[in-house]
């Protein structure tokens, strides 16, 4: 038959209690020291027995160097658990501030759109009353003040754009001034040249004072002439027998 489960209670008897203490301490030892050189890993354990004897197994030549890096883990940790509630507890009560403070001004955001009156006595209606009448100075003040600006900046723009203008009038009375200088020096030319060249062009005058019999003699003979037959395209013949 093989063992049966052994129950996990307190033995009565002294003796069996000391001897299964002897035989677990020392397989506790023994696998404490397995453990960390299989492993390697830093091992440190303590035993106490029932009459305040101490057993102890470390893996260093010293128990104290463990204990002391066992107390600066637990320490940080300890103090990171602390830190994280306290920072947890911090971001609780400053969301619930935060949400009071929003819901505080979402109130008077609708007050001031004249929403939720009913729940303002008469002081609290004056106040509001007040609060919008300063706001209002306050923006009437401020739109003042703009189209104030706005002005200034609208007439300086303004006296720019008449120093402008009268620059360009100056320029263009000028360039006036200019083109009537030549056209005054260019028409004297042009008149002394056209002059000239009607004097050049005009026949000689018949001078009738010297031969007044000639002349006299040539009108005659001009009225005696026959006058020419006009031309009009047809053969001689038939223009005699036109005429005939």
């Amino acid at each position: 038959m093989g063992r049966g489960k052994v129950q996990l209670k307190r033995i009565e008897n002294k003796i069996n209690r000391q001897v299964t203490f002897s035989k677990r301490r020392s397989g506790l030892l023994k696998k404490a020291h397995e453990i960390s050189v299989l492993c390697d890993a830093e091992v440190g354990l303590i035993i106490f027995s029932t009459k305040g004897k101490l057993y102890e197994f470390s893996t260093e030549s010293c128990m104290d160097k463990i204990l002391e890096r066992y107390e600066r883990y637990s320490y940080a940790e300890k103090v990171l658990v602390s830190s994280e509630s306290e920072i947890q507890g911090n971001w609780c009560h400053e969301y619930r501030k935060l949400k009071a403070k929003v819901e505080t001004i979402q109130k008077c955001q609708k007050h001031l759109m004249g929403e939720d009156l009913e729940s303002l006595n008469l002081k609290e209606l004056q106040q509001l009353e007040q609060q919008l009448e300063s706001s209002l100075k306050h923006i009437r003040s401020r739109k003042n003040q703009l189209m104030h600006e706005s002005i200034s900046e609208l007439q300086k723009k303004e006296r720019s754009l008449q120093e402008e203008n009268k620059v360009l009038q100056k320029e263009l009375v000028e360039k006036q001034k200019a083109h009537v200088a030549q056209q005054d020096q260019t028409q004297p030319q042009t008149s002394s040249s056209s002059s000239s060249f009607m004097l050049r062009d005009a026949p000689p005058a018949a001078n009738t004072s010297i031969h007044p019999a000639a002349t006299g003699e040539r009108a005659e003979d001009a009225a005696v002439q026959p006058q020419a037959p006009p031309r009009t395209g047809l053969p001689p013949w038939m223009v005699s027998h036109i005429n005939g």
